[in-house]
């Protein structure tokens, strides 16, 4: 008995191994059936629509079998429906039974405030049977697209007053970063998603938040690593990692949407005045100077704020690293001032006439100036008038006629 359960246990076992494929086979064979059973009613020619709620029951099957949905079929995401025919209406299909990081980032977002939790997944993601993949040029979030779809919100005038939000679109497609990626195509240029993140996009106010202003360096540094390292070797950086959200971040100089070639002389020339909203009182000295006043008559080939104190790594003068320690200044100014000297160097370009402890030479030397210039014109001034008095004096016949008539008589 022992020897014939020996002989049939491998047949047992093979058995339960047919079985259990032609199981595993049936029921991929039934969800195949099931999706061609739904798009043999809902692919008809003339689209169906559930006239309860007005919404259209029509699949194309042209755009389902390229989406990424179509490899788990209609019954996947269509759970209340078991049999054929169905009745109506259906359940709201969820998208967070199977996404549901993404549904609990995006409930976390701006977008999902308030009760209408707009917009949803399906006015970023398309039609619900024509979803493709994020890296298909055809998608809606592909990068070349995002900032198209996003605009058909944040590019809608009436959205932007109805909701509160700032019309950005038209901003960030005319700025570097929209340039290089919808005019030079470059996939790595920043888009929507590359500063706000993909689902959960929240306020700028939120300190978690990707775009609150302590955290602007790290997301601009994801791309720009060399100018986030940089930037936090430097006052502004290690004062913003102290706790200072006073500090100026990448959005300060460069602007949030509207991001311009730094090359180009219209940046320049403002950018000044945007170090002059902190640095007030070295931004009225430098417009006293050379370098100022042809600044502001719009041309760039003259020294600026980052041409002496760099652009990212600026350190105070007290350290040896900085390009304006007293070692450093030869090499500084040598970039414009070939052959520049000690004594070149010894130019004070924030001198302030008006400090008379700070410049005591040349707060007096202005002082003199000004006395001589007023003297100067009181003086010419007062004998123009008693001039004037003695012309008018004579043209009206009062004085005497000879011997004393004036050359111009």
């Amino acid at each position: 008995m022992r020897r014939s359960y020996r002989i049939i246990r491998p047949q047992l076992m093979w058995g339960v191994l047919s079985v259990a494929l032609v199981l595993c086979f049936a029921g991929i064979a039934r969800a195949k059936m099931d999706t061609q059973l739904c798009l043999a009613c809902h692919n008809a020619s003339a689209p169906k629509t559930d006239h309860v709620k007005g919404v259209s029951l029509y699949v194309n099957a042209k755009l389902f079998k390229p989406s990424i949905h179509a490899a788990i079929g209609c019954p996947s995401c269509h759970t209340d429906i078991d049999g054929f025919p169905h009745k109506l209406p259906t359940r709201k299909v969820s998208c967070s039974g199977c996404h549901p990081t993404q549904d609990a980032a995006y409930r976390r977002s701006v977008h999902a405030e308030g009760a209408k939790k707009i917009p949803g997944c399906l006015d970023c993601h398309g039609n619900p049977h024509g979803i493709l993949p994020k890296r298909d040029p055809e998608s809606k979030v592909y990068p070349l697209n995002l900032p198209r779809t996003c605009g058909s919100c944040h590019g809608n005038p009436e959205l932007a007053k109805r909701y509160g939000f700032p019309d950005v679109y038209a901003l960030y497609m005319d700025s570097i970063h929209g340039f290089a990626l919808t005019q030079d195509g470059l996939l790595v240029a920043a888009q929507c998603s590359s500063c706000h993140g993909a689902h959960e996009i929240l306020s700028r106010k939120d300190p978690s938040s990707r775009t609150a202003r302590g955290n602007v360096p790290t997301t601009c540094g994801s791309c720009h690593a060399g100018v986030k390292a940089s930037y936090f070797e430097g006052v502004h950086g290690k004062n913003l990692l102290a706790g200072n959200q006073k500090m100026p971040v990448c959005t300060n100089c460069h602007t949030a949407h509207r991001i311009s070639d730094v090359q180009t002389v219209a940046w320049q020339v403002t950018t000044v005045g945007t170090c002059g909203g902190c640095h007030k009182e070295r931004l009225r000295t430098y417009r006293d100077t050379f370098h100022g006043q042809v600044t502001a008559l719009g041309f760039s080939e003259t020294a600026r704020c980052w041409s002496c104190h760099s652009a990212h790594n600026i350190l105070p003068a007290s350290d040896p690293r900085s390009t304006v320690a007293p070692a450093n200044l030869q090499t500084t100014c040598g970039k414009c001032h070939a052959g520049a000297t000690l004594n070149f160097v010894s130019y004070q370009p924030h001198a302030d006439p008006h400090n008379k402890l700070l410049n005591p030479a040349l707060y007096y030397a202005t002082l003199f100036m000004n006395l001589l210039l007023a003297g100067v014109f009181t003086f010419f001034g007062i004998h123009t008038v008693l001039w004037l008095f003695r012309s008018l004096f004579h043209r009206t016949g009062a004085g005497p006629r000879s011997g004393t008539e004036l050359p111009w008589r």
